[in-house]
């Protein structure tokens, strides 16, 4: 459950779209370091007093490993401007039921202006989707993406396994100006757009944000208990299903490693062979890139070939990726590991992003 601090702000550090860092003084004289989201809890300003959830700080999280501000309570921020009665500023509630819960307005609402666009909507007329299990996946797609197809127009849909918030995660904010926009779909916000399930966030990335290709995935703070079902991964194979039930194009990006320490992530993840294998009814076009180790790459086709059934197993050149993945504009990094700890793993994002641009014609 939650774990309450009360503290003191004594510095405002780093700030990206939607967030900033802080420094927290505690009354027993243990600093924490805290985000707040301005857009919920107002500006922070040093001399503030705070009041912290710092559950998963104290635990010592990786992902979430702040105090996470829930009140300025000393100096509340101002009501919205739009009327709180009425719906003209939207009715769609997300984080439902929780102390912070935004009202936004989502983007197929009559209130919104895309309304008529999507009222009618039911298919993304083909539009390849890559889907993904972890949020460091989204920079290495987009750059096997734009490897290939630099002028296409790429949106993220941000489903609401990890992170809620849009605004926590600084590779988003590092991709501005790289992306067409971003979707909040589900309990997730903060993207450009807000909707309220996968079906129409696909929907809006292709007729409101004229999306040439999307990319589907979490947002930063995969949760996974070691069990073949007890991960939020599993939400990829039913992208995979929505993608197919709107006419898309569904293209799966592997998660593919020799690096990682734990035995059910080498090679090939049992988070993708679940979510492809197990959940994803629907047929996709699994990514696999040429050019791995050979030990390794004989390890993911065994755990491939039964999927084979159901899905196209796909293999890519990998010519010309890595210097894409060492161009992004943001930091790679994966369960703390860089593009050089963790290569394969990178590649075989970037993989399906290049399969996926190809797709365009």
């Amino acid at each position: 459950m939650v774990r309450w601090r009360s503290g003191t702000v004594t510095a405002v550090r780093r700030r990206w779209a939607g967030a900033v860092e802080l420094d927290v003084d505690l009354p027993d004289g243990a600093r924490m370091r805290a985000l707040a989201y301005p857009a919920l809890v107002g500006e922070p300003e040093p001399g503030d007093r705070v009041l912290l959830n710092a559950g998963a700080l104290l635990m010592g999280l990786g992902t979430g490993g702040y105090a996470l501000v829930v009140a300025l309570p000393d100096r509340l921020p101002p009501d919205p401007p739009q009327a709180g009665d009425s719906r003209d500023a939207g009715h769609l509630v997300k984080a439902r039921y929780t102390p912070l819960q935004p009202i936004l307005l989502g983007v197929d609402e009559e209130a919104s202006p895309h309304h008529d666009r999507l009222a009618a909507a039911d298919s993304v007329d083909g539009m390849p989707v890559v889907t993904a299990d972890l949020h460091s996946a989204l920079p290495a797609i987009l750059a096997g993406v734009h490897a290939d197809a630099p002028d296409a127009r790429v949106a993220y849909v941000l489903t609401d396994g990890g992170a809620l918030p849009a605004w926590f995660s600084r590779t988003l904010a590092g991709l501005s100006g790289h992306l067409a926009g971003t979707v909040s779909v589900g309990q997730a916000f903060g993207g450009d757009l807000e909707a309220s399930t996968l079906h129409s966030g696909l929907l809006a990335a292709r007729h409101v944000l004229d999306a040439d290709l999307t990319i589907v995935a979490q947002g930063p703070g995969n949760l996974g208990t070691g069990t073949r079902w007890g991960f939020s991964g599993v939400a990829v194979g039913e992208a995979v299903n929505a993608v197919a039930t709107l006419g898309g194009r569904p293209v799966g990006s592997l998660r593919i490693s020799d690096a990682d320490a734990r035995p059910r992530h080498r090679g090939v993840s049992h988070h993708s062979l679940t979510a492809y294998g197990r959940v994803a009814l629907a047929p996709a076009e699994l990514v696999v890139p040429d050019g791995l180790a050979p030990g390794l790459a004989a390890e993911v086709a065994a755990a491939l070939t039964p999927l084979a059934d159901r899905h196209r197993i796909v293999t890519v050149p990998a010519d010309g990726l890595d210097a894409a993945l060492r161009a992004t504009p943001v930091g790679l990094s994966t369960m703390g590991r860089g593009l050089d700890a963790d290569h394969a793993y990178f590649l075989a994002a970037a993989a399906a992003g290049r399969y996926a641009a190809r797709l365009l014609g």
